[in-house]
């Protein structure tokens, strides 16, 4: 199948890139499902998804359903007559959709297969102090993230990587690993290997949602876990802490957007904090976390400098 006709579903940012590298190569893409537009910010406008945008700006067909199993969306998706179709960081489907075109539904997740599956594999994989990732092409089925997987490739994370850089370098990774399976897939030729069989019975990791109250930081963690915790959800969904005023107790919530981790013994407690003229330092066990870029409640992201050049921070201790 020289140039088959696909369909391509997703929704936020890092399914772009793939898409246009599929365009930009010259396959035929003959539609596109996404989210439906929701309301965000303070004005509650309705948003767009980036895929939509950048699909609409290629001129591509859209479908925004609200639910899989309605029938007028199940003939609008069958009148694309897909050969395949490829999902990127989209909701679970039903059988009704995976299961439509005659190649099947090729998934590509931002992990290394079986390891990570779930809905935040970036987030996780940092949070878990991992020094390596990755992308990973499978076929749909209905358990999640469990189809046999086509190709794999590995990718590093450094020391101090964030889970946004993170996501950008699995973004174009996964763009040209996407890429060499639909080129597979097109010839006829490509492995499809049996995730259990990675696995040699131990129980794969796994990256659930993460919530609001997870991303409170620990300051009683070793430094390092709080290192992770940190650069993990940097820059989105951030972690957070609390700062209570030592005479009457009231709280400010504090979002951290950035940090750098100085190992060091120290004879401190966990949760001293010093301000100096660039950074707020906290000590934890083995070390020191200066915090570089923070938001308070109401107001914008930060450099501790602004921070400490306008908030009392002698008022205060940290919330443990």
């Amino acid at each position: 199948m020289a140039n088959p006709r696909i369909v391509y579903l997703g929704t936020p940012d890092f399914a772009v890139p793939p898409l246009r590298r599929l365009l930009d190569e010259g396959f035929d893409v003959v539609g596109v499902v996404t989210n439906p537009d929701k309301p965000a910010g303070r004005g509650q406008r309705l948003q767009e998804s980036a895929v939509k945008q950048f699909a609409a700006s290629r001129g591509i067909p859209l479908l925004q359903p609200e639910r899989f199993r309605d029938e007028s969306f199940l003939a609008q998706l069958r009148a694309w007559r897909a050969d395949l179709q490829i999902v990127v960081a989209f909701k679970m489907l039903p059988p009704e959709v995976w299961a439509m075109p005659p190649l099947g539904t090729v998934n590509l997740h931002a992990s290394l297969l079986p390891d990570y599956r779930g809905a935040a594999p970036i987030h996780r994989a940092v949070m878990n102090g991992e020094t390596s990732t990755g992308v990973t092409t499978f076929l749909l089925k209905q358990e999640m993230d469990a189809g046999n997987l086509i190709f794999r490739e590995r990718v590093e994370i450094g020391p101090s990587t964030t889970a946004g850089e993170l996501h950008d370098l699995l973004a174009e990774r996964g763009a040209a690993l996407l890429l060499e399976t639909v080129r597979a897939m097109a010839a006829g030729d490509y492995p499809l290997v049996d995730q259990s069989t990675l696995l040699q019975g131990r129980a794969p990791k796994l990256a659930p949602k993460i919530f609001k109250e997870e991303m409170k930081i620990d300051w009683r963690r070793e430094g390092q876990a709080i290192y992770n915790h940190l650069r993990g959800l940097s820059p989105f969904p951030t972690a957070w802490t609390e700062l209570r005023h030592r005479r009457d107790g009231e709280k400010i919530s504090l979002k951290i957007f950035s940090a750098a981790w100085e190992p060091l013994d120290h004879h401190y407690p966990a949760g001293i904090v010093e301000g100096e003229r660039e950074r707020l330092s906290v000590y934890v066990r083995g070390g020191l976390i200066h915090v570089t870029e923070l938001q308070l409640p109401g107001k914008k992201r930060m450099p501790a400098r602004e921070f400490l050049r306008g908030f009392p921070l002698d008022h205060y201790t940290l919330d443990l």
